[in-house]
């Protein structure tokens, strides 16, 4: 079995508004994803810990924004957006917290949107790459949840998906099967992360000519 830095990732704080964020130069990879796409699973299996991230049944759990540390920096789980069983109100405050990070984090290096593959590219997905188009952000999106859906069908979904961001001139930007139960595209999904933190697989920092190009 390959080596996974991100198994030492712990729990840092809990942040309602932008300002409680942590004020360092240390790189955050973001994770976004619509409400029961399986963000908290795919973040939670990428670490290899079982309840890192709060897992649940019910929409819309996640309401602040929740910062672990790793090796190399921070991995944020942002809110989960979309039809969450919550007040209006309630989740334009969200909308609100998650814009704010998109738009003004600093220290964010590189963007996770979660897609259940079989409701990929909804509307919240396509202002989270908005979003992400307008800051120049690199994307890596993960169609969770393809153990769902056979071999056939998770590839044609995967090239659809591919076309429409290729479409969108989305710069760079990728997009894997991923299956938290099946375990399907776990390690290159661990690489991108890796990748984006300047950290091999012992989670040290790679020399500068080590590095290579985020995208």
């Amino acid at each position: 079995m390959s080596q996974n830095p991100f198994a030492r990732a712990t729990f840092m704080l809990s942040c309602a508004r932008i300002e409680q964020l942590l004020d360092d130069p240390l790189p955050e990879i973001a994770f976004a994803g619509r409400s029961n796409a399986g963000k908290s699973s795919a973040l939670n299996t990428l670490c290899g810990l079982r309840a890192l991230a709060r897992v649940s049944k019910t929409p819309g759990r996640t309401q602040l924004i929740n910062l672990f540390e790793v090796p190399g920096g921070r991995f944020v789980d942002l809110p989960g957006y979309g039809y969450a069983q919550v007040p209006g109100q309630v989740r334009r405050d969200w909308g609100k917290l998650i814009e704010q990070y998109m738009q003004v984090r600093q220290t964010l290096a590189g963007v996770v949107l979660i897609m259940d593959i079989r409701h990929p590219l909804t509307d919240f997905d396509t202002q989270m790459l908005d979003w992400a188009k307008a800051r120049h952000m690199p994307i890596h999106a993960l169609l969770t949840k393809a153990d769902k859906l056979g071999y056939g069908a998770s590839k044609n979904t995967l090239l659809t998906v591919q076309k429409a961001l290729a479409e969108r001139e989305q710069p760079a930007c990728s997009v894997a099967l991923f299956s938290a139960t099946a375990r399907t595209g776990l390690e290159p999904a661990r690489e991108h992360l890796m990748m984006w933190l300047g950290i091999d697989a012992a989670g040290h920092p790679l020399a500068a000519d080590e590095a290579p190009e985020a995208g």
